[in-house]
Protein backbone atom coordinates (compact mmCIF):
# COMPACT_ATOMS: atom_id res chain seq x y z
CA UNK A 1 0.00 0.00 0.00
CA UNK A 2 1.40 3.35 -1.03
CA UNK A 3 2.30 5.69 1.77
CA UNK A 4 0.52 9.06 1.83
CA UNK A 5 2.45 11.85 0.10
CA UNK A 6 4.61 13.93 2.39
CA UNK A 7 3.68 17.57 2.67
CA UNK A 8 6.12 19.91 0.94
CA UNK A 9 5.83 22.37 3.75
CA UNK A 10 6.81 21.56 7.28
CA UNK A 11 4.02 22.07 9.77
CA UNK A 12 4.69 24.44 12.58
CA UNK A 13 5.06 22.90 15.96
CA UNK A 14 2.81 23.89 18.78
CA UNK A 15 4.42 26.83 20.55
CA UNK A 16 6.61 27.83 17.62
CA UNK A 17 7.91 31.37 18.15
CA UNK A 18 7.17 33.81 15.26
CA UNK A 19 10.66 35.30 14.90
CA UNK A 20 10.10 36.91 11.52
CA UNK A 21 6.85 38.55 12.53
CA UNK A 22 8.39 39.99 15.68
CA UNK A 23 11.46 41.37 13.91
CA UNK A 24 9.34 42.80 11.10
CA UNK A 25 6.91 44.50 13.49
CA UNK A 26 9.64 45.97 15.70
CA UNK A 27 11.58 47.16 12.63
CA UNK A 28 8.56 49.02 11.28
CA UNK A 29 7.84 50.58 14.67
CA UNK A 30 11.45 51.74 15.10
CA UNK A 31 11.53 53.03 11.52
CA UNK A 32 8.57 55.29 12.30
CA UNK A 33 10.47 56.72 15.26
CA UNK A 34 13.57 57.06 13.11
CA UNK A 35 11.73 58.97 10.38
CA UNK A 36 10.33 61.37 12.92
CA UNK A 37 13.74 61.70 14.55
CA UNK A 38 15.23 62.50 11.14
CA UNK A 39 12.61 65.22 10.76
CA UNK A 40 13.59 66.64 14.15
CA UNK A 41 17.29 66.61 13.24
CA UNK A 42 16.70 68.46 9.98
CA UNK A 43 14.34 70.93 11.66
CA UNK A 44 16.99 71.61 14.31
CA UNK A 45 19.66 72.15 11.66
CA UNK A 46 17.36 74.42 9.66
CA UNK A 47 16.65 76.47 12.77
CA UNK A 48 20.37 76.86 13.42
CA UNK A 49 21.05 77.86 9.81
CA UNK A 50 18.35 80.52 9.95
CA UNK A 51 19.75 81.87 13.20
CA UNK A 52 23.35 81.81 11.98
CA UNK A 53 22.37 83.84 8.92
CA UNK A 54 21.23 86.65 11.18
CA UNK A 55 23.74 89.48 10.98
CA UNK A 56 24.79 92.46 13.04
CA UNK A 57 26.05 95.57 11.30
CA UNK A 58 28.78 97.37 13.24
CA UNK A 59 29.24 100.85 11.79
CA UNK A 60 32.58 102.52 12.47
CA UNK A 61 33.77 106.04 13.12
CA UNK A 62 34.95 107.88 10.05
CA UNK A 63 38.53 107.86 8.80
CA UNK A 64 39.84 105.13 11.09
CA UNK A 65 43.46 104.16 10.36
CA UNK A 66 44.22 100.78 8.84
CA UNK A 67 45.81 99.56 12.07
CA UNK A 68 42.66 100.23 14.06
CA UNK A 69 40.50 98.52 11.43
CA UNK A 70 42.71 95.45 11.70
CA UNK A 71 42.55 95.58 15.50
CA UNK A 72 38.76 95.73 15.42
CA UNK A 73 38.56 92.78 13.03
CA UNK A 74 40.80 90.71 15.28
CA UNK A 75 38.78 91.74 18.33
CA UNK A 76 35.48 90.80 16.68
CA UNK A 77 36.85 87.49 15.39
CA UNK A 78 37.91 86.44 18.88
CA UNK A 79 34.48 87.00 20.41
CA UNK A 80 32.76 83.78 21.58
CA UNK A 81 29.45 84.77 20.01
CA UNK A 82 30.83 84.91 16.46
CA UNK A 83 29.69 82.10 14.15
CA UNK A 84 32.32 79.97 12.42
CA UNK A 85 32.10 78.30 9.03
CA UNK A 86 34.89 76.04 7.79
CA UNK A 87 36.84 77.14 10.88
CA UNK A 88 36.73 80.75 9.73
CA UNK A 89 35.08 83.49 11.82
CA UNK A 90 32.15 85.04 10.00
CA UNK A 91 33.39 88.63 10.18
CA UNK A 92 33.28 90.63 6.95
CA UNK A 93 34.49 94.16 6.30
CA UNK A 94 32.22 96.37 4.19
CA UNK A 95 33.79 99.62 3.08
CA UNK A 96 31.63 102.67 2.48
CA UNK A 97 32.53 102.52 -1.22
CA UNK A 98 31.33 98.92 -1.45
CA UNK A 99 28.20 99.85 0.49
CA UNK A 100 27.47 102.67 -1.96
CA UNK A 101 27.98 100.36 -4.94
CA UNK A 102 25.57 97.76 -3.50
CA UNK A 103 22.98 100.46 -2.80
CA UNK A 104 23.19 101.75 -6.37
CA UNK A 105 22.86 98.21 -7.78
CA UNK A 106 19.79 97.51 -5.65
CA UNK A 107 17.97 100.82 -6.15
CA UNK A 108 19.32 102.05 -9.47
CA UNK A 109 19.87 105.52 -7.98
CA UNK A 110 23.26 107.15 -7.50
CA UNK A 111 22.82 109.27 -4.39
CA UNK A 112 26.41 110.51 -4.62
CA UNK A 113 25.61 112.58 -7.72
CA UNK A 114 23.25 114.94 -5.93
CA UNK A 115 24.83 114.71 -2.46
CA UNK A 116 28.32 115.22 -3.77
CA UNK A 117 29.72 112.89 -1.13
CA UNK A 118 29.35 109.38 0.25
CA UNK A 119 27.60 109.64 3.64
CA UNK A 120 27.92 105.93 4.39
CA UNK A 121 30.33 104.50 6.93
CA UNK A 122 32.72 101.59 6.90
CA UNK A 123 31.20 98.62 8.69
CA UNK A 124 31.85 95.09 9.86
CA UNK A 125 29.15 92.51 9.21
CA UNK A 126 29.07 89.91 11.98
CA UNK A 127 27.25 86.61 11.91
CA UNK A 128 26.19 85.50 15.36
CA UNK A 129 26.46 81.96 16.70
CA UNK A 130 23.00 80.39 16.95
CA UNK A 131 23.49 79.79 20.67
CA UNK A 132 23.56 83.55 21.25
CA UNK A 133 20.57 84.61 19.15
CA UNK A 134 18.05 85.01 21.95
CA UNK A 135 16.97 88.56 22.77
CA UNK A 136 18.84 88.79 26.08
CA UNK A 137 22.18 87.69 24.63
CA UNK A 138 21.79 89.96 21.61
CA UNK A 139 21.31 92.99 23.85
CA UNK A 140 24.45 92.05 25.78
CA UNK A 141 26.36 91.61 22.52
CA UNK A 142 25.16 94.98 21.29
CA UNK A 143 26.37 96.68 24.47
CA UNK A 144 29.72 94.89 24.28
CA UNK A 145 30.26 95.92 20.67
CA UNK A 146 29.28 99.52 21.33
CA UNK A 147 31.96 99.68 24.02
CA UNK A 148 34.71 99.00 21.47
CA UNK A 149 36.80 102.02 20.54
CA UNK A 150 36.04 103.16 17.00
CA UNK A 151 32.49 101.75 16.90
CA UNK A 152 29.85 104.31 15.98
CA UNK A 153 26.66 102.24 15.94
CA UNK A 154 25.42 98.64 16.11
CA UNK A 155 22.30 97.57 14.22
CA UNK A 156 20.33 94.36 13.79
CA UNK A 157 16.74 93.51 12.94
CA UNK A 158 15.44 92.91 16.45
CA UNK A 159 11.81 92.30 15.47
CA UNK A 160 12.81 89.59 12.99
CA UNK A 161 15.00 87.82 15.53
CA UNK A 162 12.25 87.95 18.16
CA UNK A 163 9.74 86.51 15.68
CA UNK A 164 12.11 83.71 14.67
CA UNK A 165 12.83 82.78 18.29
CA UNK A 166 9.13 82.69 19.14
CA UNK A 167 8.27 80.53 16.13
CA UNK A 168 11.15 78.14 16.79
CA UNK A 169 10.09 77.81 20.42
CA UNK A 170 6.48 77.02 19.45
CA UNK A 171 7.55 74.52 16.80
CA UNK A 172 9.93 72.82 19.24
CA UNK A 173 7.17 72.36 21.81
CA UNK A 174 4.80 70.89 19.20
CA UNK A 175 7.44 68.49 17.85
CA UNK A 176 8.51 67.50 21.36
CA UNK A 177 4.93 66.69 22.35
CA UNK A 178 4.41 64.69 19.19
CA UNK A 179 7.69 62.83 19.79
CA UNK A 180 6.58 61.83 23.29
CA UNK A 181 3.23 60.55 22.03
CA UNK A 182 4.85 58.70 19.13
CA UNK A 183 7.42 57.06 21.40
CA UNK A 184 4.66 55.94 23.76
CA UNK A 185 2.61 54.48 20.90
CA UNK A 186 5.60 52.64 19.43
CA UNK A 187 6.55 51.28 22.86
CA UNK A 188 3.03 49.92 23.35
CA UNK A 189 3.08 48.43 19.85
CA UNK A 190 6.38 46.62 20.41
CA UNK A 191 5.26 45.49 23.85
CA UNK A 192 2.05 44.00 22.47
CA UNK A 193 3.92 42.34 19.60
CA UNK A 194 6.30 40.56 21.97
CA UNK A 195 3.49 39.72 24.38
CA UNK A 196 1.49 38.17 21.54
CA UNK A 197 4.53 36.21 20.36
CA UNK A 198 5.16 34.87 23.87
CA UNK A 199 1.54 33.79 24.14
CA UNK A 200 2.48 30.73 22.07
CA UNK A 201 5.21 29.93 24.61
CA UNK A 202 3.01 29.96 27.71
CA UNK A 203 2.79 26.17 28.01
CA UNK A 204 6.54 25.85 27.55
CA UNK A 205 7.01 28.30 30.41
CA UNK A 206 4.58 26.25 32.55
CA UNK A 207 6.42 23.03 31.70
CA UNK A 208 9.71 24.54 32.80
CA UNK A 209 8.08 25.60 36.06
CA UNK A 210 6.76 22.10 36.68
CA UNK A 211 10.21 20.55 36.38
CA UNK A 212 11.54 22.95 39.01
CA UNK A 213 13.27 25.62 36.92
CA UNK A 214 13.77 28.93 38.70
CA UNK A 215 12.17 32.12 37.42
CA UNK A 216 15.55 33.52 36.38
CA UNK A 217 16.43 30.35 34.48
CA UNK A 218 13.09 30.48 32.64
CA UNK A 219 13.32 34.18 31.85
CA UNK A 220 16.93 34.21 30.65
CA UNK A 221 16.49 32.68 27.15
CA UNK A 222 13.41 34.77 26.46
CA UNK A 223 15.13 37.98 27.55
CA UNK A 224 18.23 37.15 25.52
CA UNK A 225 16.14 36.42 22.44
CA UNK A 226 14.02 39.56 22.79
CA UNK A 227 17.10 41.73 23.27
CA UNK A 228 18.75 40.20 20.22
CA UNK A 229 15.59 40.70 18.17
CA UNK A 230 15.46 44.31 19.31
CA UNK A 231 19.07 44.77 18.24
CA UNK A 232 18.49 43.21 14.82
CA UNK A 233 15.31 45.23 14.33
CA UNK A 234 17.03 48.45 15.37
CA UNK A 235 19.94 47.78 13.02
CA UNK A 236 17.58 47.00 10.12
CA UNK A 237 15.51 50.12 10.82
CA UNK A 238 18.70 52.22 10.98
CA UNK A 239 19.92 50.85 7.64
CA UNK A 240 16.55 51.49 5.99
CA UNK A 241 16.47 55.00 7.42
CA UNK A 242 19.99 55.67 6.17
CA UNK A 243 19.03 54.42 2.69
CA UNK A 244 15.92 56.62 2.64
CA UNK A 245 17.98 59.61 3.74
CA UNK A 246 20.54 59.10 0.97
CA UNK A 247 17.74 58.68 -1.58
CA UNK A 248 16.19 61.95 -0.41
CA UNK A 249 19.55 63.71 -0.74
CA UNK A 250 19.90 62.41 -4.29
CA UNK A 251 16.45 63.71 -5.18
CA UNK A 252 16.77 67.07 -3.41
CA UNK A 253 20.40 68.14 -3.32
CA UNK A 254 19.65 71.18 -1.12
CA UNK A 255 18.76 68.85 1.75
CA UNK A 256 22.48 68.19 2.22
CA UNK A 257 22.72 71.65 3.74
CA UNK A 258 20.70 70.28 6.66
CA UNK A 259 22.97 67.26 7.17
CA UNK A 260 24.21 66.91 10.73
CA UNK A 261 26.30 63.74 10.86
CA UNK A 262 26.73 63.85 14.63
CA UNK A 263 23.01 64.02 15.40
CA UNK A 264 22.07 61.51 12.71
CA UNK A 265 24.69 59.09 14.04
CA UNK A 266 23.25 59.52 17.53
CA UNK A 267 19.76 58.88 16.14
CA UNK A 268 20.83 55.62 14.50
CA UNK A 269 22.49 54.41 17.70
CA UNK A 270 19.40 55.43 19.68
CA UNK A 271 17.18 53.32 17.42
CA UNK A 272 19.29 50.22 18.09
CA UNK A 273 19.44 50.89 21.83
CA UNK A 274 15.71 51.58 21.96
CA UNK A 275 14.98 48.30 20.20
CA UNK A 276 17.10 46.37 22.71
CA UNK A 277 15.66 48.13 25.76
CA UNK A 278 12.01 47.90 24.74
CA UNK A 279 12.46 44.29 23.65
CA UNK A 280 14.10 43.34 26.95
CA UNK A 281 11.53 44.95 29.24
CA UNK A 282 8.54 43.88 27.13
CA UNK A 283 9.72 40.28 27.25
CA UNK A 284 10.44 40.57 30.97
CA UNK A 285 6.89 41.77 31.71
CA UNK A 286 5.27 39.15 29.48
CA UNK A 287 7.24 36.22 30.94
CA UNK A 288 6.56 37.36 34.49
CA UNK A 289 2.88 37.53 33.65
CA UNK A 290 2.80 33.93 32.44
CA UNK A 291 4.91 32.77 35.38
CA UNK A 292 2.29 34.10 37.75
CA UNK A 293 -0.74 32.67 35.97
CA UNK A 294 -2.54 29.55 37.07
CA UNK A 295 -2.92 26.60 34.73
CA UNK A 296 -6.59 27.36 34.16
CA UNK A 297 -5.77 30.93 33.13
CA UNK A 298 -3.35 29.71 30.48
CA UNK A 299 -6.18 28.19 28.45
Amino acid sequence: MASPPRSSTRKKKLGNYPHTMVVFSITLALLVIGLFGLLLVHAHKLSNLVKENLEMQVYLDRDLPEAQLLRLQQAFSSKPFIAFRDRQPQVRFLSKEEGARQFIEQTGEDFQQFLGDNPLRDAYILRINSEYTDSLNLRKIEQELRAESGVHEVQYVQSLITSINQNVRKLSLVLLGFAVVLTLVVTILINNTIKLALFSQRFLIRSMQLVGATSFFIQRPFLRRATWQGFVSGALAALILLALQQYAYLQVDELRLLLDERLIGALLVLMVVLGCVIGFFSSYRAVRKYLGMSLDDLY
